[in-house]
């Protein structure tokens, strides 16, 4: 049996997301470090038109980094924001905008919301940690309107082969071990298991996923790289992942001893190089049953169908 720390409820809402210290340092360093620079936000939420009054459901709402992207776009809607971490909801308080959104501590998996109550529901970066994937998309599709739109960001899967999704960063984590002494052997299972506890939602498996649930699913991509001048911010970032890497590594392995080796492995190897490179993909799925992109041919879809009908009656 694999243990997959990022969707246990009580190691997500205790450690991972008590507060929101080590996903700011993820944003932090993907704002600082990538290349090209990309407004993220704005690049999702322009994926779809916007006609301003929108009733809008953040899930998995986190410190609120869509807040002032999305108020933008709904001068005249209303927005709540959700997630399961009561921290995460007070941190998103604290933003400057928040007197103007409702927020709520709440499980995605059974949403404290009317059936059809949002014209848009984002899922932005959380799906992968739930436990129970089916059930959070039936009840994604049920608070959403008859032609309401999902927007769900993820990441690519790191599979072992490809480094699209910051697989570096494990890798990081695997030159640590090595120089703490665990063997190889032990090494590659540990790799295998970390690689096998992810993938719960992502942008490959996310379209069938979300096919079950919605008649028109659309994938955007953005590839990108994170590139470090030094060695201390790809550190933190690893340092950051502690909640879902820790709970891999043997009890002979302390999570300070594995940093302390990753600092020191990467900063001897930039001393021959001039940067470390991490490339990653992201990307959004955008999901509906008649909205959004897929109106139209949903529509001429009804009209041809109900032409046929009244052909058949005569």
């Amino acid at each position: 049996m694999i243990i997959k720390p990022g969707t246990d409820r009580d190691n997500l809402m205790h450690n991972a997301y008590a507060s929101d210290e080590a996903l700011a340092v993820r944003q932090r360093t993907h704002d600082l470090y990538s290349s090209p620079k990309i407004n993220f936000p704005e690049w999702v939420l322009n994926r779809i038109i916007w006609r301003g009054d929108e009733q809008v459901l953040d899930v998995g709402v986190g410190s609120g980094l869509y807040f002032e992207a999305l108020q933008s776009r709904i001068p005249n809607g209303h927005l709540v924001g959700a997630d399961l971490s009561l921290g995460m909801v007070r941190s998103a308080a604290q933003q400057p905008l928040a007197a103007q959104i409702e927020l709520v501590n709440a499980d995605v998996q059974s949403l404290p919301f009317p059936d059809h109550s949002f014209d848009v529901v984002l899922a932005n970066h959380m799906l992968y940690h739930v436990p129970d994937i089916n059930q959070a998309l039936i009840e994604l599709r049920r608070v959403l309107k008859p032609e309401g739109i999902l927007i769900a960001a993820t990441n690519a899967r790191y599979n072992g082969n490809n480094d699209f999704n910051m697989g570096e960063f494990d890798n990081l984590i695997g030159r640590g071990c090595q120089g703490l002494g665990m063997r190889r052997s032990e090494i590659e299972t540990l790799m295998e298991r970390i690689h096998q506890s992810t993938g719960n939602f992502t942008i490959e498996n996310g379209p069938s996923l979300l096919s079950h649930h919605f008649f028109a699913v659309q994938r955007s991509d953005l590839p990108g790289t994170l590139i470090f001048p030094e060695a201390q911010p790809a550190v933190d970032y690893v340092n950051s992942m502690r909640a879902m890497r820790e709970p891999f590594l043997p009890d002979t392995i302390p999570w300070s001893a594995l940093i302390t080796a990753i600092k020191s492995w990467l900063e001897s190897r930039m001393t021959f190089s001039s940067y470390l490179a991490v490339p990653k993909l992201s990307g959004v799925l955008v999901a509906t049953n008649g909205g959004g992109f897929a109106h139209e041919y949903v529509s001429r879809l009804h009209i041809s169908e109900t032409n046929s009908t009244n052909n058949d009656s005569h």
